[in-house]
């Protein structure tokens, strides 16, 4: 009987000496993963996490380049509470990767920047010229009724970034309303939020433009130093125009892309010359989700072609003003018109 006793108790012993190993584990882990924020599925190396790319912060208005075999991604953080509906958002977010699936958070730039605004990270653009980054953005003006364009710049992709100009590039005042608003107690304004989604590009012979608007497409040359309007501003036509514009150039043909109508679809025209005129063609890119915006960057990269763009395809709380980036394939046709875009949760693989 005490034989049997002691195996019980050396029996239950065990047990309980098992049981303090584990939970030693699980606390050393819980405190190694409490230790590592920016550790996430999307930052995870050797995962394939599919779309969204950003799993842990909403991510908006995507812009993308490549340099020196790494991608750069430029996102405006959205950070409106979970129930309510508008815009909330503070700063931008960069991200890299040099296989497109493993996208590593690496800095921020706050609205802050800009001393001669007051708010409203929106949508925003970077390119490379003359050994410099040049990043266009979207803010709320401090002063000057609507929205703006301003610059930032830096040596580097991931920045420091400083306010290359001390003011704005583009203001309200400098283009048409398209339309007046209901502004309350029976009076009418002005639309004030038509400069907004810069979009940036330069040709083969090294000038820059820059496209940008909402209602309204607008677009003008950039002088060399990317901080000042060369001639005039131009309007540009096309079908159920909303915003976001982006250019790029592919063989001998130009391709405008924009947000179609509302809640916006993206949809393209077609030009020999980047100054026209642009030809209409289709539809690229259905409805996002439960995003009734839609914004999109294009990118070549590693001899293959990318569409980025949002949706609010994060579980639970995603939606309109809480929006995420994810990437898909871009095709073309042999004629050179695009195919359209196949929004997938799987995502695209990674790219060596």
């Amino acid at each position: 009987m005490v034989s049997k006793l002691k195996k019980e108790t050396n029996k239950v012993s065990r047990i309980i000496i098992s049981a303090i190993i584990c939970l030693s584990i699980f606390a050393c882990d819980h405190k190694n993963a409490k230790h590592d924020t920016k550790k996430s599925l999307s930052t995870t190396l050797n995962t394939k996490v599919g779309n969204p790319i950003i799993t842990e912060k909403y991510t908006a208005d995507p812009a993308a380049i490549a340099y020196n075999d790494t991608v750069y991604l430029y996102a405006g953080h959205d950070e409106c509470p979970a129930g309510q509906h508008y815009y909330l958002m503070n700063e931008w977010l960069i991200y890299s990767s040099t296989d497109m699936v493993n996208w590593i958070e690496r800095s921020a730039l706050p609205v802050g920047t800009f001393k001669w605004a007051k708010g409203d990270a929106w949508a925003a653009h970077v390119i490379e010229k003359n050994n410099k980054f040049y990043w266009f953005v979207t803010l709320t003006h401090a002063t000057i009724h609507g929205k703006a364009i301003g610059v930032a710049v830096a040596d580097h992709p991931l920045g420091p970034w400083k306010d290359a100009l001390g003011k704005a590039l583009i203001t309200n005042n400098m283009t048409e309303a398209p339309f007046q608003i209901n502004a309350g107690n029976g009076q009418m304004r002005d639309m004030d939020w038509d400069d907004i989604d810069p979009a940036i590009f330069t040709d083969d012979d090294g000038q820059s433009y820059i496209f940008w608007g909402n209602t309204n497409c607008y677009y003008a040359r950039l002088k060399n130093n990317m901080t000042e309007l060369e001639g005039s501003i131009h309007k540009i036509e096309l079908p159920k125009f909303t915003e976001a514009p982006w250019v790029h150039k592919k063989g001998d043909w130009y391709y405008l892309s924009y947000a179609y109508g509302f809640p916006e679809k993206t949809a393209y025209a077609m030009s020999k010359s980047i100054k026209g005129p642009w030809v209409f063609k289709n539809i690229l890119n259905e409805l996002a989700g439960n995003s009734n915006t839609n914004h999109q960057a294009i990118l070549e990269f590693k001899g293959k072609d990318y569409f980025i763009y949002h949706n609010g395809g994060l579980p639970f709380d995603g939606a309109s003003f809480r929006r995420s980036v994810c990437i898909d394939y871009l095709y073309y046709n042999t004629d050179g018109t695009l195919k359209r875009v196949v929004m997938t949760t799987e995502g695209v693989e990674p790219v060596n």
